[in-house]
């Protein structure tokens, strides 16, 4: 029996290891898995294990007030050198690009347990955008033993920076077997946030939703940001609505800059299921974030990303993405063209999804077995 030992800590990784710990869980026969969190992100991260019903194993807890990556990095490692030396994996699953992924890689390394990279081969090439997850996958993808590829395009990359091709396995993206899932789940699901939503969403209008966090867009990119919306925000038949992240550097120019116009509604940072729910109910998707760019297209929702680089450039090669930065005019003028132009919107919405089809985790464990 094989010993797996799986780590994340933050929501986004946490949704998307959510249905490769579920796919383990169907094999107990021949896998002894056990699950590690760091709580890099503590709150976020809680709501997700607790509507995928996942119970970790082993919690380090590691979230604190004003925390910095120096520290971060060094309790991921220390944390985790205990539980390796108690559990003995053969193989830990790190995911994506946070700094518990690389971490765990180095403190996973240290002890010699093989390590297992799901959605590797993601790039920039710019080590300063998006910061500092692009230096986190590249440091991942180096101690990597066995990496779990979502596209062809992520296999190159790895290919070009000298790994071998027989321990690269192009998968397709887990999000899309957590998306599924998700959509399964809500039929039976509602929590006070979905609750919420359905008395904020104006089924008459076209719901356009937004995402913002990124540090590469604090002070201007956002400012700009914020400046488009207000422009956009003018049409009556569209609803604005902005679940706003609590850094002070995203809520100060958004609620200066958007607080109190009529069809604009900001609202708290949301839950999975209820963002899950919210993106089912969207018209187009505006967005800085990774796992977006990766979701909507299953929904058959045009994304517009906020940023001048995109580490997921099959989206856009396909046509489900398009790149528009934080230059406001041009924000406007791609939703408008979207609003305006059917026939615009069908060939964005009707694109294949290159990331998947929902059967990706079922592949991993294949591979492994």
């Amino acid at each position: 029996m094989q010993k797996i030992l799986i780590v994340f800590g933050t929501r986004p990784e946490a949704i998307k290891m959510a249905p490769l710990i579920k796919e383990f869980e169907k094999h107990q026969e021949a896998f002894d898995t056990k699950v590690c969190v760091t709580a890099q992100h503590r709150e976020m991260l809680d709501q997700v294990l607790n509507f995928f019903e996942i119970v970790p194993d082993f919690d380090l807890n590691l979230m604190k007030p004003n925390q910095n990556l120096y520290q971060l990095t060094a309790d991921v490692i220390v944390g985790l050198k205990e539980i390796l030396e108690k559990f003995k994996p053969d193989y830990v699953f790190v995911h994506g690009d946070t700094t518990t992924s690389m971490a765990a890689s180095i403190a996973s390394f240290y002890f010699g347990a093989k390590v297992c990279h799901v959605e590797a081969g993601l790039r920039t090439f710019d080590k300063l955008s998006p910061f500092p997850e692009e230096i986190n996958r590249q440091i991942t993808g180096r101690i990597t033993d066995v990496h779990f590829a979502p596209t062809a395009t992520s296999q190159q990359n790895l290919i070009m920076e000298g790994i071998s091709p027989e321990n690269i396995h192009v998968v397709g993206n887990t999000v899309i077997d957590a998306l599924i899932l998700a959509q399964k789940k809500l039929s039976n699901f509602e929590d006070s946030q979905i609750r919420q939503l359905k008395n904020i969403v104006n089924e008459d209008k076209k719901i356009i939703l937004v995402t913002g966090h990124r540090r590469e867009n604090f002070g201007d990119g956002f400012l700009n940001i914020c400046k488009a919306l207000r422009e956009i925000a003018i049409r009556e038949d569209i609803q604005i609505i902005y679940p706003v992240h609590l850094n002070p550097q995203v809520q100060k120019p958004v609620y200066e800059i958007l607080g109190g116009i009529a069809n604009v509604s900001l609202i708290d940072p949301l839950g999975y299921p209820a963002f899950v729910w919210l993106m089912i109910k969207s018209y187009i998707i505006l967005t800085d974030s990774g796992g977006i760019q990766e979701e909507a297209p299953s929904l058959g929702k045009p994304v517009l990303v906020m940023r001048n680089t995109t580490e997921r450039p099959e989206a856009v090669e396909q046509g489900t993405v398009k790149l528009v930065g934080t230059d406001p005019d041009k924000i406007t003028t791609h939703v408008l063209q979207l609003l305006n132009d059917v026939d615009a919107y069908e060939t964005m919405s009707l694109k294949h999804n290159p990331y998947g089809n929902g059967d990706t985790c079922a592949s991993i464990l294949s591979i492994l077995t």
